[in-house]
Formats: C-alpha cells, sequence, structure tokens
C-alpha cells in the first residue's frame, strides 16, 4: 500500500471568520495564529508555539471545517488523514505509515489533520490479545508528535476522547470541544444557508437539536425540491 494514495492535499480555502465556534475556542485558535505569525521572535526568546490541536465532540459541528480554516489562516497546506483508512492488522506497518505522513507534513511545514484519531484507541482496545504490539503503536505515536516541528501544525479529531490515551491526550497544548449548536446558534447559521436564497428563507421550517453538517444537508435538500418542483410546475 502506498500510504500517500490515502493522504488528501485539500485545496479547499475557509476563511476563520465564517466558521461558527464557541467563542473561547476562536480566542484560542486566534492566539495560535498569532504565535506563528511571530514564531521565530518567540523562538529566540526560548518560547514554545502551540502547534498540537486535539478537536473532540460531536460529528458534523465543524472539526474539519475548522481545521481547514485554521490552514487557510496561517497559509499553510493541509494533509488530511482518516486513520480509519490507515489501521492496519500489522500495527508496524501501521507506524511505518504514519511516520511517513508526519515526516511529509513536517518538512513543507502544513497543517496534518488526522480525522477519526480515536481508531487508534479503538484498535487498541480490540487488540487485546496483543497488548504488546498496540503499545509499541501508542509509544510511536507519541515520539511522532513529541517531535513534530514547531513550524508545522497537528490537528487530530475524534468524536470519542473518553477512549483515547492519556498521555497522547496530554501531547495537545489546545483542545477544543464542539458541541451540538444552541438554537440561537442553529438561527444564525441559517441565516448563512438562506443568503443565497432568501426568498426560501420563511418556507424552509427550521430544525433544532442537530449539528451543523445535518442543518446544511436539511436546508439544501429542502430548497432544491422547492426549485425542482417549480422548475415542472412554472406559474401560467
Amino acid at each position: 500500500m502506498n500510504i500517500f494514495d490515502l493522504v488528501i492535499a485539500d485545496k479547499e480555502k475557509i476563511a476563520l471568520e465564517t466558521v461558527f465556534l464557541q467563542e473561547e475556542s476562536r480566542q484560542k485558535l486566534l492566539q495560535l495564529i498569532k504565535e506563528h505569525r511571530y514564531i521565530k521572535e518567540l523562538a529566540q526568546l526560548g518560547l514554545p508555539v502551540s502547534n498540537k490541536i486535539l478537536l473532540h465532540g460531536y460529528s458534523g459541528c465543524g472539526k474539519t471545517t475548522t481545521a481547514k480554516a485554521l490552514a487557510t489562516a496561517l497559509d499553510k497546506p493541509i494533509y488530511v488523514l482518516n486513520l480509519s483508512n490507515l489501521i492496519s492488522s500489522r500495527i508496524g506497518e501501521t507506524s511505518q505509515h504514519l511516520k511517513q505522513v508526519f515526516d511529509k507534513a513536517g518538512r513543507e511545514k502544513a497543517v496534518l489533520f488526522l480525522d477519526e484519531f480515536d481508531q487508534i484507541g479503538k484498535a487498541r482496545i480490540s487488540e487485546e490479545k496483543d497488548v504488546g504490539e498496540m503499545r509499541r503503536l501508542v509509544n510511536s505515536i507519541i515520539q511522532l508528535i513529541d517531535y513534530f516541528p514547531a513550524e508545522a501544525v497537528l490537528v487530530a479529531a475524534t468524536n470519542h476522547p473518553e477512549i483515547l490515551d492519556t498521555a497522547i491526550i496530554r501531547r495537545f497544548q489546545l483542545r477544543l470541544a464542539f458541541e451540538l449548536p444552541t438554537n440561537g446558534q442553529l438561527d444564525a447559521y441559517y441565516e448563512n444557508l438562506f443568503m443565497p436564497f432568501p426568498q426560501y428563507a420563511e418556507v424552509v421550517p427550521r430544525r433544532y437539536g442537530i449539528s451543523y453538517a445535518e442543518a446544511k444537508d436539511y436546508i439544501y435538500d429542502a430548497v432544491k425540491s422547492l426549485v425542482i418542483a417549480a422548475l415542472e410546475n412554472p406559474k401560467i
């Protein structure tokens, strides 16, 4: 297997100000961006920059979008690796493949986004018959994280932080929680979604208690149905 066949070089540009975030999370990301803007000056004073971020919480609440927006703000390429596609029954190969990806991102001073980071924890739990191999995998990842260069940024995302090894969690300077949006946050998001087609804002009922991704899919599906219905039955 060529590991780089699983790595996506995502070129989508997303402005951080368009991402719906908790204010505390936004401020932490803005601080990180400023640190990297002045990374040389801080290094001269022996001050390390934050470059390891753990995004955890509900699916569809903006973790992937946040990683892309951070890469845009830092003007860095972003490489996306879904760990569920990587975990191998031969744990030694998984460690080698991860090292190749970390090395590439480090050389290019890129943002490395590891999605479904909990797959490591799940694999560790499910492979009780081979605890030694899984422990070596966890240790390998810890080393890769520890030696990841300051000029690059590591972002890991998980829906299940509770199953991650605590030693791994401690390596991340920033840990940002993603909760289901409140009704007010969803209303603001709906206003943005309806901007290209405001005529449907009062037609499509809003749903709450769902993620941003679910809200987007719901609105787009509803609007597409209305548009197609109008095209198929034009008013005479």
